[in-house]
């Protein structure tokens, strides 16, 4: 039971990484563009947290709900996909689009006939190897509730980060502790996306800590206006 649990929240993760992924960047730098707006037109550090918490929560919960929908959208194309190609006969391997669809695919012509014989002595399998074909299929993705939770977890996980510090340290001192605990979740993601998508790790972590700066120097241009 445990194992089955543990396969399937690492399947899970493999399948909204890409959540996970647009999630901490999302969060991180628009959140960190925040606080750095905020904390550019006040004094008081509560307001600075107050503003981050708020903007943290709205957009997680507006990530989740975006990836839900997003997720939903594309797990009902592909159904509508496989209905409009489903075969006219489904207990048949004979007919045209099946027949096609496996010499294409490297069976024979004798294997595919073997096939039919089979399928014509015992209806019940051709169509009992569809469904379990696609359960298999299903259970290897996530659905659209768990790529929601993953989005929403690692959207406000990531958007705490920048705010965090002024919760704990003076105004000052916080300005630079949120720039170095940002720094830190983006070079880590950067370099953990690097690897995933094997591309450079200098320059995928440059352009990660590029964005954040560019979020922070916009902030920072917006709350100067209202100091």
């Amino acid at each position: 039971m445990k194992g089955s649990l543990r396969q399937r929240f690492v399947a899970s993760f493999r399948a909204s990484f890409g959540d996970i992924v647009f999630g901490m960047e999302d969060g991180t730098v628009s959140i960190f563009g925040l606080v750095f707006g905020v904390a550019a037109s006040t004094s008081d550090s509560r307001v600075v947290v107050v503003a981050g918490m708020t903007g943290a929560i709205a957009a997680a919960v507006s990530m989740m709900a975006g990836a839900y929908l997003d997720a939903e959208t594309a797990r009902d194309q592909a159904r509508a996909e496989r209905s409009r190609h489903a075969v006219a006969d489904p207990t048949l391997f004979e007919s045209e689009p099946m027949r096609d669809l496996l010499l294409a695919n490297g069976a024979s012509t004798a294997a595919v006939a073997a096939l039919d014989a089979v399928a014509k002595e015992h209806p019940e399998v051709p169509g009992a190897l569809r469904e379990a074909f696609e359960a298999s299929g299903n259970g290897a993705e996530s659905g659209p509730l768990a790529h929601a939770l993953w989005m929403f977890t690692a959207d406000l996980i990531a958007a705490l980060v920048p705010v965090v510090p002024f919760a704990l340290l003076p105004l000052g001192q916080a300005r630079y502790a949120s720039i170095a605990c940002t720094a830190l979740v983006l070079v880590a993601l950067g370099v953990g996306r690097a690897r995933i998508g094997q591309r450079p790790v200098l320059a995928t972590t440059l352009q990660t800590l590029g964005i954040a700066a560019a979020a922070g120097l916009a902030g920072v241009a917006v709350g100067s206006l209202f100091a």
